[in-house]
């Protein structure tokens, strides 16, 4: 039997193939400069042409590299994100790494310019909670050899190590708690399905309406950013309709409060004339009157896992892609009541659904 060895491909065949110079090629592999998508799609499909491995390059990459982790989040006024950052710093601190922190304020753009300047600054790994679909600038990462951990969000078309919530679950329970407490127009604020925890907890709303024998209505479902003006647009949406829903599920914490605002400037009481349950347990949601109903989730703790998982990769690169799932809690307070005023009683037929 005969091996055969085939020469390596070169940086300079690579250009060659691209049509630019081996400097261009170089910045989209190291990531240490601005490349235009159109260029970058052209470079990488000449090194996956030519199957082009540049070992030693990452391997300089990561001997370069600083104790420093890049960490992207979507929106640091969300209390969900700064909790889930001092998780992340907690286990950092303690094995001497330090923290660069980068918001896109849910703005794609500035999530590039921010993985630029971590792929400047050497970064030896990064945890994410990426805006959109685009992955052309995480395989930049890939390429220089610096491990990736996504938290909360689900990247689309990229497999690297994730942190994530059991989603279609907790949205799922929540709606059956409402079922079960003879609610049967059941509104939902969802999330952008462009994200995967929109679109996975608008899977499990549905899902419980058909275990339930409901219909899936769509003009009880309304989509917002994620932001206190999202939820009060939704909000007012919902009520607008001619049979407004009597229980609304709300898929994050700032809709949850734009909700409560709407809900109060229409003078509506809570849970006598619409119950709600939001996501996140937020310090204020028992001090709310009425507390509210929460779907908790373990987010500082969600924050120490990615931090382990991106120092567990930085040690060993050629490890199994790891994917961790976080279970929810439903904390059931005073804004949620029975709808037997509005609906008939439960039947025990009903219940075993």
């Amino acid at each position: 039997m005969t091996e055969l060895r085939r020469k390596p491909s070169t940086l300079k065949q690579v250009a060659a193939s691209a049509g630019v110079s081996t400097a261009t090629v170089s910045r989209v592999i190291s990531g240490n400069g601005i490349v235009s998508k159109k260029l970058l799609k052209r470079v990488q499909n000449a090194i996956d042409t030519l199957d082009y491995h540049p070992n030693q390059a990452a391997r300089r990459l990561r001997h370069m590299s600083t104790k420093i982790v890049g960490v992207a989040i979507s929106d640091i006024q969300n209390p969900f994100f700064s909790t889930l950052v001092e998780g992340i710093e907690s286990v950092l601190q303690e094995n001497r790494y330090l923290l660069l922190l980068g918001n896109s304020n849910e703005n794609m753009e500035r999530e590039r310019q921010h993985l630029n300047t971590f792929l400047s600054e050497r970064v030896s790994g990064v945890i994410f909670n990426s805006t959109g679909d685009d992955i052309a600038y995480y395989e930049k990462f890939r390429l220089a050899g610096v491990p990736l951990v996504a938290v909360d969000r689900k990247p689309n078309k990229l497999d690297v190590d994730l942190i994530q919530l059991a989603n279609e679950k907790a949205a799922f329970d929540a709606v059956n708690h409402f079922f079960m407490e003879g609610h049967r127009r059941i509104g939902l604020i969802a999330g952008p399905s462009t994200v995967s925890t929109g679109s996975e907890r608008c899977a499990g709303y549905q899902r419980a309406l058909q275990a339930s024998g409901l219909p899936i209505d769509q003009e009880l479902i309304q989509t917002g950013d994620f932001r206190l003006t999202g939820g009060y647009q939704a909000m007012r949406s919902l009520l607008d309709l001619p049979e407004p829903p009597s229980a609304v599920l709300v898929s994050n914490n700032l809709m949850t409060l734009g909700a409560l605002q709407m809900i109060h400037e229409r003078g509506l009481s809570i849970p006598d004339q619409i119950s709600l349950i939001g996501f996140d347990d937020m310090p204020w949601a028992a001090s709310l009157r009425p507390p509210l109903t929460v779907i908790a989730q373990p987010v500082y703790e969600m924050g120490i896992a990615a931090a382990h998982l991106v120092l567990d990769r930085i040690k060993e690169p050629e490890g199994p892609i790891r994917q961790i799932t976080f279970e929810t809690k439903l904390i059931v307070r005073a804004s949620c009541r029975c709808a037997k005023l509005f609906y008939p009683k439960v039947t025990k037929d009903e219940q075993n659904l």
